[in-house]
């Protein structure tokens, strides 16, 4: 069952992380610890964990931002969408878009938007079925 995180689940996010991307540098255990203290404590930011077998193997993490379209309501962003390989074939990533997409819909976001490595096509198939559409809009991505 989904639900928003909390401080106790920091080592396990971070190793959902180290599963996404095993280059990143590694956020010390004080610097994570204030990072999820800051995403909880903000209304702008969850993280959603689901747990399988007494572990946490899936997450992803939505932003709201504020908007001055659509007569002033926000939009969503999906980022970070992980689940174990072990725990895969579970509807644990399923569980928690759909966890994520409902808290969007509940804070009026007008629209979610969700990137995704072009040739991801498995992970494709999960957002389409949890209503994500890949032909309506194109993304682009800018990075330092």
């Amino acid at each position: 069952m989904p639900r928003l995180a909390e401080l106790k689940d920091k080592d396990g996010i971070l190793q959902l992380y180290r599963a996404l991307r095993p280059n990143d540098p590694e956020l010390g255990s004080e610097a994570s610890e204030k990072a999820l203290s800051e995403i909880i404590n903000s209304p702008n930011a969850d993280i959603i964990v689901a747990e399988h077998n007494g572990k946490l193997s899936s997450t992803c993490m939505l932003g709201t931002v504020p908007s001055m379209a659509m007569a002033g309501r926000p939009f969503g962003v999906i980022e970070h969408v992980i689940t174990l390989p072990e725990a895969r074939g579970n509807g644990l990533g399923k569980a928690v878009l759909t966890f994520a997409l409902n808290q969007a819909w509940d804070m009026g976001c007008y629209k979610v938007l969700l990137l995704s490595g072009a040739q991801r096509v498995e992970a494709h198939r999960l957002y389409e079925s949890v209503g994500f559409i890949g032909d309506v809009e194109k993304g682009f991505v800018a990075k330092p």
